[in-house]
């Protein structure tokens, strides 16, 4: 892993969380490229980043690069994964990876071709908590799943004078809730259980149908300064609530909203099995409850002294000293960067790659077409 570097396109809020956990890794950034040559020198200034790239083929004429990190809008990730894996790179690219399944189907069928290594960041799997999830769901420890359900809730786009580039489909694609945030969620309790979707039934809602947009630019989470703006029609979902069966007879709910006033970001999710159920919520993420009928309920703290010895390396702190957002970005790049180094492509890989972003683009649109025909649509997953 110390051999490899890394470039980073995109320098807005997610841009800066993969350069901040790529140097706590101690993984040299070669230089990062932003949206203008303005605002790539603005970035580099003020986060001593070394280089400013003038454009995307001379980040890829860098032969020193062995990475490439894609944190630009939905809308860039296939041109630019796509480019990045033809002059040799490996990519770990934002989700959702692309703007449907045909791109996602190409860019899965690009990293097989040219051998290189394509991760999306699904990065809320690295909490050490859920990671501990996922270890206690596959040794049986809660028995067999029965049911799932649980919610992911935001409240940053609650007013109609709340915009982001996400409210633009052009941008971010046909899906908003369920693409941003719905993906983390489902991507996150299909591999906890490792059971796939096998049918599912939706409603989406789009509960502010016109918007104010900024004459000028907004970043992710902020608020927009300015005074002048222009009414917008928005045809996206606000809200999502999709009913789920799951392979192996498992049943689940979950609603996923951006217009959830006092929700920050709140991926909450409960598993309830045979013999006991686990609970877990990302504004409280250092506690485990587990549920038991025949004894008193547990709320387990993350302590590494005593997870599973699968999931011990996903704490870096003791008990008592809480672990949170950021450090999910270092867990997924250590995986993901230790297996390249590695070099046996083989082998399984326990990071989220470009087919599990291709089935969640597969659940997107399975999503999109349940909503919009009032109805119930099977999956091509069966087991």
């Amino acid at each position: 892993m110390n051999n490899l570097k890394a470039a980073v396109i995109g320098v807005g809020f997610v841009g800066r969380a993969h350069l901040e956990s790529l140097r706590r890794r101690g993984i040299p950034v070669q230089g990062i490229l932003g949206s203008s040559a303005e605002r790539t020198q603005e970035a580099c200034r003020n986060l001593n980043v070394a280089h400013a790239y003038k454009s995307l083929d001379d980040l890829l004429q860098d032969k020193t690069v062995d990475v490439v990190h894609i944190c630009t809008p939905n809308n860039f990730h296939f041109a630019q994964a796509k480019a990045a894996m033809e002059a040799g790179k490996h990519v770990v690219c934002e989700k959702p990876l692309s703007m449907d399944t045909s791109e996602s189907t190409g860019l899965v069928e690009l990293a097989n071709k040219h051998q290189r290594i394509g991760a999306v960041a699904y990065n809320l799997r690295y909490y050490p908590l859920c990671q501990e999830a996922h270890a206690l769901v596959q040794s049986g420890k809660i028995g067999e799943p029965r049911l799932v359900h649980g919610s992911f809730l935001q409240d940053w786009l609650l007013l109609p004078s709340d915009w982001n580039w996400r409210l633009e489909p052009q941008f971010s694609g046909p899906l908003r809730v369920v693409a941003d945030i719905g993906t983390h969620w489902l991507d996150l309790i299909t591999w906890i259980t490792n059971r796939k979707v096998t049918e599912l039934c939706a409603d989406l809602g789009t509960v502010l149908p016109v918007r104010q947009k900024p004459q000028g630019r907004v970043e992710t989470f902020q608020k927009s300064s300015g005074a002048a703006y222009d009414e917008v029609k928005i045809d996206t979902d606000d809200y999502a609530s999709i009913l789920l069966h799951l392979e192996k007879s498992v049943r689940g709910v979950v609603t996923v909203s951006q217009v959830s006033a006092g929700r920050k970001a709140r991926l909450w999710f409960e598993i309830d099995g045979s013999e006991a159920s686990l609970s877990w919520n990302s504004e409280s993420p250092n506690t485990l409850w587990v549920g038991k009928r025949g004894e008193p309920n547990q709320e387990v703290p993350k302590d590494p002294s005593q997870m599973s010895p699968s999931t011990r390396g996903y704490a870096e702190y003791p008990a008592g000293h809480a672990e949170g957002y950021p450090d999910t970005f270092a867990q997924l790049f250590k995986d993901v960067y230790t297996y390249i180094d590695q070099g046996d492509f083989k082998t399984p890989r326990t990071f989220p790659t470009f087919e599990t972003g291709h089935e969640e683009m597969v659940l997107c649109e399975a999503i999109a077409q349940s909503s919009k025909q009032r109805r119930w649509v099977v999956m091509g997953h069966p087991r």
